[in-house]
Parts: C-alpha cells; structure tokens; sequence
C-alpha cells in the first residue's frame, strides 16, 4: 500500500488504466485580472500533462524508447492540431487533475484525449493531435512504442 500511495504522489503523476492523471495547483501567476485561469495556461497545464505521461512511460518503458531512438534518432513529439472546448473556469488555489490519454495512432501522429478537472466536474475537454518527427519530418511511430501507449496493437 505505501507503494501505491508514493506512486501517487509522484510530481509527474501517474498512470492508472492507460490514462495518465496529474495535479496542478492554479497559482496567481495563472490568473488574469479578475482570479481566473487565464485561457492560455490550461494550454501550459496539458503540455505538462502530455509530457509527464511520455515522461512515465519512457521510466516504464526505457528499454523501448532505447529502440525508438535507435530506430528514429532524435526523435520528438509535436503538436499538429487541438480542438478546445472551455466548459467551466478555474480559479487561483484550486487543485485541478489533468488527465490525458491516447486514443488513436495513425502512421506519423497519436491523438490524445485530455481532460482538466476539478473533483469530478470537468473545465475543459481537448483533442490533440501530436505529430512524430526525426530530422525535422514526419515519421512513423515504431511499434513498440505505440504498444507501449496502448493505443495500438497492431
């Protein structure tokens, strides 16, 4: 049990049934003028959350990612695309769960689905479209790590 409990007190977060789930605290720094989450920083807040995943999974999976760098050296991820959709705001002191999860490969690019939360009422909803790249171009994302995300098997 302290394990698990440590596990979950990651900074990087954690991931729990192929979704990665993190906290993030809205400090005044996030807020505009009048105590709200600025619009930009959800979009600095599910970076971290995309990131931090990557990061997990390289941890849980370093030997694949050793594979994919062989493979594609100088590998990287990038944004391509997000559809946005602000539901609810946030405001400075609260404790927001960012929680991302892959769901679908195709060649070069994975589309993650990213949720920011406040307990179990949802502020915004994102798709994003994360392209892989080596020397600067398009690339297909190896196998092995995209049964590393689970978001494809084949």
């Amino acid at each position: 049990m302290a394990d698990a409990r440590l596990h979950h007190l990651s900074l990087d977060g954690a991931i729990i049934d192929g979704a990665h789930h993190m906290h993030v605290r809205v400090y005044y720094e996030d807020t505009d003028f009048s105590g709200i989450v600025y619009h930009a920083n959800y979009l600095r807040f599910m970076e971290r959350g995309r990131t931090n995943y990557l990061r997990l999974l390289g941890a849980a999976q370093s030997e694949l990612f050793a594979e994919a760098e062989s493979e594609t050296p100088g590998f990287a991820f990038v944004v391509r695309s997000m559809q946005l959709d602000f539901l609810k705001s946030a405001k400075m002191d609260d404790l927001l769960e960012v929680i991302t999860r892959p769901v679908e490969v195709r060649g070069a690019s994975i589309t993650m689905q990213q949720q920011i939360k406040r307990g179990d009422l949802v502020l915004m909803e994102a798709k994003v479209k994360v392209a892989f790249v080596s020397g600067g171009r398009a690339r297909p994302i190896p196998i092995p790590l995209r049964v590393a995300m689970k978001a494809d098997v084949a």
